[in-house]
């Protein structure tokens, strides 16, 4: 049978309220519904090859992600010393190599550590030439032999606190040849230019010139762009059908690899999935929001809007159009986000299933089912 024209002044309700309570198990599943009903019901028809794609041929979830940087991927300049910024020689987005100064810094601080390297160098030369001659006198039979040793001694302790000054000095960000200068011409330096120890790009300056900073301060920060993380929060009820190693596609035709999943859940029952991106990041930057596709590994499975589907008890259904009939035919919600559902069921490419109208259509099934005839 089929379910009757609405007719002007009707409204859609009646066919809504003419609901029967029969069990889904005694309703057939099919019932006529002719093209000029469809249009007068406001349903639109979506065919499965078009609009919805089979999970197995790449297809799957669609999630928002954001991009993320790796940890090891970023480093962090600090202030090796306290001081004055007088100058920042490079901006946010730039690109610096190994060596690129950065900024300058004036620091008193820095005189002090200079100076301990002077008397360190000074002690170190005066305490060896000491050793010198007390074994030149004890080959003489001059000296007793324990004050060769005490020299000797002497002489060891200066070098070990030359190397320990020299040391805070090339931490500090000073070169070798400019902390040998120091040492050997006791050459001050009033400024320091602190440079890259790494590649990478600049991501965040964070000071100006004027500014007086504390030591180990951050100063700015730069970062190798050359591998990228994203960050998906995926149901946790979920979660396990993209263990470690799962390939997802990425908007733009990119391919990632899942790294990890969290073991906690949010609020929200979410978790985080993590995977690194396998192919060419030129054009996503951290902190940008991109599309997740998450392969379902399921078998007939498809995509549809999530306004295709129709709820009898614990029972979901999508409404496939055969000539002038709409099969209710059962399906198992796989997975959903936003409006679309990834569902298991007897479906074919080429179906065309009702994508908006399913209440009336659930309304006129159920009434067919119960054996009314209006």
């Amino acid at each position: 049978m089929s379910i009757p024209i609405l007719k002007r002044g009707i409204p859609m309700l009646a066919i809504l309220l003419a609901v029967s309570s029969a069990p889904a198990a005694d309703r057939a599943n099919d019932f006529s519904v002719t093209d000029e009903q469809v249009r007068a019901l406001g349903i639109e028809l979506i065919a499965l090859d078009k609009q919805g794609r089979k999970a197995g041929q790449g297809s799957g979830i669609r999630y928002p992600a954001v991009v993320v940087l790796p940890p090891r991927q970023q480093r962090v300049v600090s202030a090796p010393v306290a001081g004055l910024v007088t100058q920042v020689l490079i901006e946010e987005n730039q690109t610096v190599q190994v060596g690129t100064p950065l900024l300058v810094l004036s620091s008193p601080e820095l005189g002090r550590l200079q100076l301990a390297v002077v008397q360190a160098a000074n002690r170190a030369r005066l305490a060896k030439k000491t050793a010198a001659r007390e074994r030149t006198l004890f080959g003489e039979g001059i000296i007793a032999e324990r004050r060769v040793v005490e020299a000797d001694t002497a002489a060891s302790d200066s070098r070990a606190e030359f190397t320990q000054a020299t040391a805070a000095l090339r931490l500090a960000g000073l070169s070798e040849l400019e902390v040998a200068r120091v040492a050997d011409a006791s050459v001050l330096h009033d400024e320091l230019t602190i440079t890259a120890r790494s590649a990478g790009t600049v991501i965040g300056v964070d000071v100006k010139p004027g500014r007086r900073v504390t030591e180990i301060e951050p100063l700015l920060r730069i970062a190798r762009l050359d591998e990228l993380w994203i960050d998906v929060q995926v149901p946790s009820a979920e979660a396990a059908q993209w263990p470690p190693g799962s390939k997802l596609t990425v908007t733009g035709d990119l391919a990632a690899e899942v790294l990890s999943v969290s073991p906690l859940a949010d609020n929200a029952q979410r978790v985080l999935l993590r995977a690194r991106l396998v192919s060419n990041t030129t054009n996503l930057r951290p902190g940008e929001f991109v599309q997740v596709d998450l392969p379902v590994a399921a078998a007939n499975a498809w995509q549809v809007p999530l306004s295709a589907l129709a709820r009898d008890g614990n029972q979901a259904y999508v409404f496939v159009r055969v000539d002038d009939r709409f099969k209710a035919t059962p399906v198992e919600v796989l997975a959903n986000t936003g409006q679309r559902a990834t569902v298991k069921g007897e479906l074919v490419a080429g179906q065309r299933i009702a994508a908006t109208g399913v209440i009336s259509l659930k309304a006129a099934w159920l009434q067919v089912g119960g054996g009314e005839d209006k």
